[in-house]
């Protein structure tokens, strides 16, 4: 729930330009955070550039060295290296920092996934350490998805849990979105196709991996995202299996998990496995309902299952499939951290 106080507390976003800085200023506005203004912050370059906030029309600031003084809380949402420059300035003038960049240097910081946090034991006292340091670390859609899996599907002890991961191409941000729209209207007028993200045609396509020249490759997103996965579960319960391949869509981050129950019970059991997930803040699609897809979930801040159903071949396999509007998810999960934050007492 939104947090409702009397108190405010200025709030900073870096990187506001980026996909994700936009998503995070809206669910600050749709969340009514008791904030009495949101600074966007950016790199020089996209200093200037006009947007709104509230309402209201306003400018992105260039960073400068006192832009995080009075900062109750400084969200981090543009490139890793952006973060790495400027936390510690942020950190020193006494802000809680929140990193969605996956910052090198944020390595040590805790961990949090709010919808996650009651249903798993407490972790190791090494990772709660770095919450009495104001800094935390929010996962990305795909880390959440895969978590949120892992813990649903653990009360049923499942021998073993896969993920098959469709991202979008909006994961490399707007760059990612102007590529797909630049292949797609070129490969239709029969023009070259530009390549300067994927390295790789992705319009019209399914890609197990990226082009040579493409940074990060396909591999390394896959090997972080597990890693950042186990991490979080911390041998708590066991991390599903996951891969990728990339989907030729702009927004929506769907994915298809496999779970080896070991048993013939599987018929018995979507009710309470959709329960189980349901109780972790997922939508669960009604019977009579369609399953979502990228399309229906956008805008929406939870991740969106279909009916589980039992695999024909394999007796206790059971498939699940769904969809997250991976911006939504993420920054909503970044400020559910700053909202528990708030609720706790000093």
């Amino acid at each position: 729930m939104p947090v409702k106080s009397a108190n405010s507390h200025r709030v900073a976003i870096v990187g506001a330009s980026s996909l994700l800085g936009k998503e995070l200023k809206q669910v600050l506005e749709d969340r009514r955070f008791p904030a009495p203004d949101v600074h966007l912050l950016d790199t020089a370059v996209m200093a200037g550039t006009l947007t709104e906030a509230a309402g209201e029309p306003t400018f992105i600031r260039a960073i400068e060295e006192d832009s995080f003084e009075g900062m109750r809380f400084v969200f981090f949402a543009g490139s890793g290296a952006d973060t790495d420059q400027n936390w510690r300035a942020a950190h020193r003038a006494g802000a809680t920092v929140i990193d969605l960049t996956r910052c090198p240097s944020l390595s040590g910081a805790r961990v949090a996934i709010p919808s996650l946090a009651t249903a798993l034991p407490a972790p190791e006292a090494a990772q709660a350490g770095a919450e009495t340091n104001g800094v935390f670390s929010s996962p990305s859609a795909p880390v959440i998805i895969g978590c949120t899996l892992a813990v649903g599907l653990a009360k049923f002890r499942p021998q073993r849990v896969i993920a098959l991961m469709f991202p979008p191409v909006s994961e490399r941000d707007q760059a990612g979105v102007d590529e797909l729209e630049s292949q797609t209207a070129n490969l239709l007028s029969f023009r070259e196709i530009g390549r300067q993200v994927f390295d790789a045609q992705v319009a019209f396509n399914l890609l197990a991996h990226y082009g040579s020249a493409s940074k990060p490759p396909l591999a390394d997103v896959r090997a972080a995202i597990a890693r950042d996965v186990n991490a979080y579960l911390a041998g708590r319960i066991p991390p599903p299996a996951i891969q990728l391949l990339q989907a030729p869509v702009f927004y929506g981050y769907a994915f298809a998990a496999y779970a080896d129950l070991g048993s013939e019970t599987v018929a018995h059991l979507p009710d309470a496995i959709a329960a189980s997930f349901a109780s972790l803040g997922a939508k669960i699609a009604a019977a009579e309902d369609p399953s979502p897809d990228n399309v229906s979930v956008a805008g929406e801040s939870e991740i969106q299952f279909g009916r589980v159903s039992a695999d024909p071949n394999v007796p206790g396999g059971a498939w699940l499939w769904g969809v997250a509007d991976h911006l939504r998810l993420a920054a909503t999960n970044a400020v559910r951290i700053a909202e528990e934050l708030l609720a706790t007492p000093q």
